[in-house]
């Protein structure tokens, strides 16, 4: 349904880790891109950007516009073929209120939406979404396979508020899609993503790789009992891509997961490949009674305790099947995630620690 020589796509939130990745793909594929970014005075956030794709068609175009206002998005939507909005925001640590991940969630997809449809040239919008739009409860039906069917109980006392803001943000998304006058109908298809991992480009992380962090950094001592879903950043920008040209994804939700593993496994991964290079990655079972305690004082294991023993499974069916997305090996994807964090400086460095070729 896309072609290369089409308006610009708009990507939101575009100095971002996932965007990133989805704005250097869309180049290497010859589209031309119009990112948003909060501010073209912050250089830290700019600089990656300009240098995704040397050799693209199209020079990477930036405006600025921000989730919380409205000025600037009628301008950034402006004559474009397709959004991604990618840009929402994300806790590492539980907000002091609700509103401060709700209110820039689901007014700033009201935001963007309303001005790809005043746009009039917008032919189909993907919306970043989440798993915990799908399931974000921290209790579970055991031996149950989320899919894209189910949703997330914002009522539930089990919601944590990242995960109603995910899911208030994405049901904003399907009403006002639905609400649309048939002289400004345009197509909706959304990617739910489990926890995001993979190299970073130009060093730029985002929170979700905190855990990894922590496990390398040894701040981490002893490994909670956590269940985790991940996924690879270079497939989700790929589910991005598919989800925006093929025709079957239009008015569907797509889960992008690749692995389901226990934390300590994980530890398990990267010790085996990042012990003989001088980390320490400890292996050792956290006792439950232990994390409770410690999460008095440390607010990102608050935010995990719920979950803890929990397990929770999700269906990639509609990834493989519509999107044709097959998934990195989760060992590759977590091994490329450490060594994109060493050679972006948030990891530090040891003597022996050998790029990877």
């Amino acid at each position: 349904m896309s072609e290369i020589n089409d308006g610009p796509v708009l990507v939101t939130g575009a100095s971002g880790f996932i965007a990133l990745h989805i704005i250097q793909l869309l180049q290497r594929e010859g589209y031309k891109v119009r990112g948003t970014v909060r501010s073209l005075k912050n250089e830290a956030k700019i600089k990656p950007l300009l240098s995704l794709c040397p050799d693209a068609r199209y020079p990477l175009e930036l405006v600025e516009a921000d989730l919380t206002k409205d000025a600037g998005w009628d301008n950034a939507a402006k004559g474009c073929s397709f959004a991604i909005h990618v840009a929402s925001p994300f806790p590492n640590a539980p907000p002091k209120s609700e509103d401060e991940l709700m209110i820039p969630a689901v007014e700033g997809t009201r935001r963007i939406l309303r001005a790809c449809a005043n746009a009039g040239t917008v032919k189909r919008v993907v919306l970043t979404s989440s798993i915990s739009a799908i399931h974000g409860e921290s209790t579970n039906e055991e031996g149950r396979v989320y899919n894209e069917e189910d949703w997330s109980d914002v009522n539930s006392p089990a919601m944590d508020a990242y995960a109603k803001s995910k899911t208030l943000a994405e049901r904003t998304a399907w009403d006002f899609i639905r609400e649309l006058p048939a002289r400004k109908k345009m197509e909706l298809a959304v990617v739910n993503p489990s926890l995001v991992m993979g190299p970073s480009i130009s060093g730029v992380v985002c929170t979700s790789l905190e855990l990894i962090k922590r496990l390398m950094d040894g701040t981490m001592p002893l490994i909670p009992r956590l269940y985790i879903a991940i996924c690879d950043v270079r497939d989700v920008a790929l589910a991005h891509l598919r989800a925006m040209i093929v025709p079957e994804a239009a008015n569907h939700r797509h889960i992008v997961t690749s692995a389901h593993l226990w934390l300590q496994d994980i530890a398990h991964i990267l010790r085996n490949e990042f012990a003989p290079q001088g980390y320490f990655i400890p292996t050792w079972p956290a006792p439950y009674m232990c994390l409770y305690i410690y999460s008095c004082i440390d607010s990102s294991t608050r935010l995990i305790l719920p979950r803890i023993e929990q397990t929770y499974t999700f269906s990639s069916r509609r990834m493989k099947e519509v999107l044709k997305v097959e998934p990195h090996v989760a060992a590759e994807t977590l091994i490329d995630t450490v060594h994109g964090m060493i050679q972006g400086g948030v990891i530090k460095k040891t003597k022996k620690y050998k790029p990877r070729e």
